[in-house]
């Protein structure tokens, strides 16, 4: 045991004390923040002047409408979503993208009214053609005169690669045209938008037991985001770790005096150590600064417990993934292997997402129970079932002891693999070596 805890300290010890990870915990808040605040930022820069449009109103009557509604759209409220918005790979996904985009980007506009004047509509396109080339205007909108029986206006601009203006200007011309409607039907448009008001749900448990409601579901999806970002950014140091002795050969030193297994225990113990140290000194920064800066209020309608779980089930599976990372560098020789080798098991957290959203609406059905004992899905997909509806206490600690069981297992084949491996000169180990390795050590 004396020389179990001498490995966790010289790994602790020996990282903890070097610049990278001084600097990386200094600069892993400002990134942070860079990666959060900043491009909200960006977006909301108003770069150069208004933007110069003119509208063709063969209508008539639409221009004052369809002006009020463009200059107005910035502070019309937009419905919030309440989960996660997924949008689809290819067009449609970058469709709804540029239209969330637009809700956020700040626009101002210089709109111009031109009449026909006698003129026909292809003499003023040529005309405002003319006017955008020469950079006088930035774009034009023609209004056609069945506007408002389903005829589709025409926008013509220079920048064309725009969509985010497109996508203000269409539901902007969309708002105004419904509105138009209904006055000629005789619908008075405040009334209606009175008796359109939502209703707000008010759910709780049975019995008036207050739910968990909105604040313990992105609970576990932090929960999963933070393993999977601790996992990206250590994994390379814990399999770094295993590594570094077969570069120096200082192992098979060390296999004389102790052996394997705890040997592979005190490096994972030690790495990790220092991972979660820096992702506390991140959490507290992140606290400090949000109570200073924000006045964050820690009152949140979710039980204390719930809190217990997220960080056992953190470290659960954070220790998961880490030893798979021990197991990949037993296993290879250089870091590049490993990265490469150790991704396809890392990706088991994407599909415990996935799996994690079927759960949320039948968090007692046969897949769930399953997904939940499945170590490597269990620290996601236990902690839905417990935020949703919470499972027996038994099925909690069975998920924990085969979860940490396994971390045990997964350890005891590495350090198995790893004392063979040692001897191991200019040759990539074949899965059936590995196999004789594990069978033989």
């Amino acid at each position: 045991m004396k020389k179990f805890f001498a490995v966790v300290k010289r790994e602790y010890v020996q990282r903890v004390r070097t610049k990278f990870f001084v600097i990386a915990t200094i600069l892993g808040p400002l990134v942070a923040v860079g990666f959060t605040v900043v491009p909200a930022l960006m977006i909301g820069l108003k770069t150069g002047g208004p933007a110069r449009i003119a509208i063709v109103d063969q209508t008539g009557n639409m221009y004052e409408r369809v002006a009020t509604e463009i200059n107005n759209s910035e502070e019309r409220p937009q419905p919030q979503p309440t989960m996660p918005n997924m949008t689809p790979p290819g067009p449609a996904g970058a469709r709804g993208r540029a239209q969330q985009t637009a809700k956020l980007v700040k626009a101002d506009y210089a709109l111009e009214r031109v009449d026909l004047d006698g003129r026909t509509l292809d003499e003023v396109k040529t005309s405002l053609d003319a006017r955008v080339a020469s950079r006088d205007l930035d774009s034009y909108l023609i209004l056609p005169p069945n506007l408002l029986t389903g005829g589709e206006p025409e926008y013509h601009a220079r920048n064309t690669a725009d969509m985010i203006t497109k996508e203000q200007l269409q539901r902007s011309i969309s708002q105004a045209v419904r509105s138009q409607r209904l006055v000629d039907n005789g619908i008075e448009e405040k009334k209606l938008n009175e008796l359109s008001k939502p209703i707000h749900l008010k759910a709780s448990g049975v019995g008036g037991e207050e739910g968990k409601g909105e604040a313990g579901f992105f609970l576990v999806f932090g929960a999963a985001m933070l393993i999977y970002m601790s996992v990206l950014l250590y994994g390379q140091v814990v399999l770094g770790a295993v590594i570094e002795e077969k570069e120096t050969r200082i192992a098979e030193i060390l296999f004389s005096s102790m052996r394997s297994f705890p040997l592979m225990m005190g490096k994972l113990i030690g790495v990790s150590l220092v991972a979660l140290t820096q992702l506390g000194i991140w959490a507290l920064t992140f606290v400090a600064v949000s109570v200073s800066v924000t006045g964050f209020s820690f009152s949140m309608p979710i039980s204390p417990l719930l809190f217990i779980y997220f960080a056992v089930f953190f470290l659960m599976g954070f220790f998961i993934y880490a030893t798979v990372y021990a197991v990949v560098g037993s296993m290879v020789t250089t870091t590049q292997e490993g990265g490469q080798l150790a991704m396809p098991v890392v990706l088991f957290l994407i599909a415990a997402l996935f799996v994690s959203f079927n759960i949320i609406r039948s968090p007692n059905s046969p897949l769930a129970f399953w997904a939940s004992m499945f170590p490597f899905f269990a620290p996601i997909t236990m902690l839905v079932r417990i935020t949703t509806e919470t499972p027996p206490a038994w099925q909690i600690i069975l998920s924990l002891t085969i979860g940490f069981a396994t971390v045990v297992g997964l350890v005891w084949l590495a350090s198995r693999i790893y004392r063979v491996g040692m001897l191991m000169y200019g040759k990539k180990a074949t899965i059936p070596e590995v196999w004789r390795w594990v069978r033989q050590a």
